[in-house]
């Protein structure tokens, strides 16, 4: 009996000592459309969540092409994450076959988008993350469904938010201080395609690509002539291919008007973890550092 009552006594402390440790919930299974986006979301989500892309490192998001792995990801979230505003046109086949049940939140809402035309039609381009005033937005959503969908651990959520977002800032002053002392007719360069409108909107940066919003849109002979045609004219120095984009369109298009390469840009996709841009931040960092040095090269 006594040594019942010591066991017990022995106990009380340790099991108040673990009912005064704050609740937390199991590590958050997490799922987002593309590599950009998924790490962002480990930016804010830290030790909390477990996030999985959907497109792989060095993928295209527009042309990505879902597996029964995919599906099987999808069904196991507590969360989804997609950009939003047309880019991930796969996404509701996917819900369909995966059976989730969930809604994926759209990080993009909210963000001051801007407008193209493509094949004579308005529509607004989806690379958002291109500028990293607008991946404040995104935290900003992030840091909201995660709480929502763990609220033991949104303190620690908003903390992560609010030293990602100083960091956003930074990466914005990093670009303004590279870009602003180039003359404003050095500030144009060639790309495979439209997907740099709010990095040149931010920057005062003219990007040219013979291909639209999409890759998976194709450009006629005539456009491509005319592209080559305001390269000339506007003497367009540097040329650059991306990652996850094939680059026969880009040369064709510098070998007819005389740019040069500037090397390759991380646009839509991450690179690996050997690759110089495994993440946002350093992605951004070095598109900026390529295109600087190509306009200082030109100049």
């Amino acid at each position: 009996m006594t040594s019942h009552r010591l066991l017990l006594s022995a106990a009380i402390p340790a099991l108040m000592a673990l009912s005064a440790m704050p609740a937390s919930a199991e590590t958050l299974k997490v799922v987002a459309s593309f590599t950009v986006l998924a790490d962002v979301v480990k930016q804010v989500g830290g030790e909390h969540v477990k996030v999985t892309s959907l497109v792989v490192p060095n993928g295209d998001p527009h042309e990505f092409e879902p597996s029964p792995a995919d599906a099987k990801n999808l069904n196991a979230a507590q969360v989804t994450f997609v950009s939003g505003e047309g880019l991930e046109g796969w996404m509701d086949r996917l819900i369909t076959a995966s059976g989730y049940k969930g809604k994926p939140v759209t990080v993009s809402e909210g963000i001051n988008t801007r407008t193209m035309e493509e094949d004579g039609a308005q529509i607004t381009d989806p690379h958002v993350w291109n500028s990293p005033v607008n991946v404040k937005v995104w935290v900003a959503n992030i840091e909201k469904a995660l709480s929502s969908a763990d609220p033991a651990d949104a303190a620690a959520f908003k903390a992560n938010a609010e030293k990602y977002t100083k960091t956003l800032d930074e990466l914005n002053a990093y670009a303004h201080a590279k870009f602003d002392k180039v003359a404003d007719d050095r500030r144009k360069v060639l790309t495979s395609h439209d997907a740099f409108g709010y990095f040149g909107r931010e920057y005062n940066v003219s990007f040219l690509a013979p291909l639209g919003l999409s890759t998976e849109s194709e450009a006629s002979a005539a456009d491509v002539a005319k592209l080559i045609e305001q390269i000339k004219g506007e003497h367009v120095k540097a040329y650059f291919f991306e990652n996850s984009n094939d680059p026969r369109l880009v040369k064709q298009v510098a070998k007819a008007t005389g740019a040069e390469p500037g090397g390759e840009l991380y646009v839509e996709s991450l690179s690996d973890a050997k690759g110089p841009a495994p993440t946002y931040e350093k992605m951004f960092k070095y598109n900026v550092d390529q295109l600087a040095a190509a306009m200082a090269k030109s100049s």
